[in-house]
């Protein structure tokens, strides 16, 4: 499951603001907003919806591995 912090960081790779990852994900700019500051439980089809945007954007979630942290990168470009 991608967390709090990720959601943040894939949406400022992308430059979106809250209310445009809200528009695209078929949400409200005050669940992204609560999403981000992790003051929720989401819904898990809530969580797959912006993952899924994220990710059709070009985003890819890069999850914890021992002493590193989760994080986020952007796909390459396609050629």
């Amino acid at each position: 499951m991608i967390t709090a912090r990720q959601i943040r960081a894939g949406r400022a790779l992308l430059g979106w603001s809250q209310q445009q990852l809200a528009d695209r994900a078929i949400l409200s700019r005050n669940a992204v907003a609560k999403l981000e500051r992790g003051e929720v439980d989401p819904r898990a089809s809530t969580i797959e919806a912006v993952r899924r945007i994220l990710e059709q954007h070009g985003v890819i979630f890069v999850p914890a591995s021992g002493r590193i942290g989760e994080g986020v990168r952007a796909a390459a470009p396609a050629e």
